[in-house]
């Protein structure tokens, strides 16, 4: 008898711990099932879920760099191939853009980059990585320009997947997608610059040394315009880029400028010499602002011109 009980003490121990081991997987597997699935912390993408403050950009200048190999190749999602354009040179394109944040947060991007949503960055197809494009909201005409290093999105309808802070910038993060329009900001190895399907210009700057008049502090140097112009020029205030005689020269940058800084150009001639201005502008911070933005893409010469009528 003695025997018997500890028999049936022992089975009753061993099923014990089989309904124990039983319990301690079934909890495992029911915690797998409802946790993420592959690298990402977070199952469902969102905007940041705390108190960021306000975004601080970093602006993107668009400079020369070669495309990495490694991205080039053709490759396959969801079924779907792709086969990434040899230059981005000339693209443009019109359609629906998304954005991606949280979920992808601090991980890494198809360039082997850390992606952060809060940077002005974007994703696409088949543009080569990294590649610098202007994106335009066509909803409110808002644009800013991101830096390309990511493969995405994976969605027929859409051609653009922008960081979360882009599209905040642009004025939909609070939506899924909106209508934009982008253009390849394109620097050669040479430092030619295109945007989109406009010719390529020249960042090489040979302007004339402004006339300085009195300069107060945190002030924009404002030039005295000469009397002595063969053409009429419109009167206002101006940001000077470049004079010189090549007039097809200026010509070409003035569209290229203008498409790239969204602004109106005037281009004086005096005594043989074509002036490429930016503008009117409306005060001296819209001047300050315009001399900052053409001193990123290397017009460092670049001053503010008061023209009387």
């Amino acid at each position: 008898m003695h025997y018997t009980a500890t028999c049936s003490l022992s089975l009753i121990s061993k099923q014990r711990k089989l309904i124990c081991l039983f319990i301690f997987i079934l909890g495992v597997l029911q915690g797998c099932n409802s946790s993420p699935q592959g690298r990402y912390k977070i199952a469902e993408d969102s905007a940041p879920n705390y108190d960021y403050g306000e975004i601080k950009y970093t602006d993107v200048t668009p400079k020369y760099e070669p495309y990495n190999v490694w991205t080039s190749r053709p490759y396959q999602v969801l079924g779907q191939y792709y086969t990434p354009l040899i230059t981005g040179k000339g693209y443009e394109a019109e359609g629906k853009a998304s954005w991606y944040g949280q979920k992808f947060h601090g991980h890494k991007t198809a360039n082997g980059e850390t992606f952060d949503m809060f940077a002005l960055s974007a994703a696409h197809k088949t543009l080569p990585l990294p590649s610098f494009v202007k994106v335009t909201n066509l909803a409110n005409n808002e644009h800013t320009i991101v830096r390309v290093n990511d493969r995405g999105p994976f969605h027929d309808d859409r051609i653009l997947d922008l960081s979360y802070g882009a599209a905040k910038k642009l004025g939909f993060h609070e939506h899924g997608v909106a209508d934009i329009k982008i253009e390849v900001v394109h620097v050669s190895e040479n430092g030619l610059v295109s945007v989109g399907k406009s010719e390529p210009t020249a960042p090489l700057v040979e302007a004339a040394p402004p006339v300085l008049l009195a300069q107060t502090p945190n002030s924009v140097p404002v030039a005295e315009a000469s009397p002595t112009s063969e053409q009429a020029n419109l009167p206002g205030l101006f940001v000077q880029v470049m004079a010189i005689q090549n007039e097809e020269k200026v010509k070409s940058l003035a569209v290229g400028l203008s498409n790239l800084l969204q602004v109106s150009t005037n281009t004086p001639k005096v005594a043989n010499i074509y002036k490429l201005q930016l503008g009117p502008l409306a005060n001296e911070q819209k001047a300050e602002k315009l001399i900052k933005e053409l001193y990123k893409i290397g017009f460092d010469q670049a001053f503010a011109v008061e023209v009387s009528p």
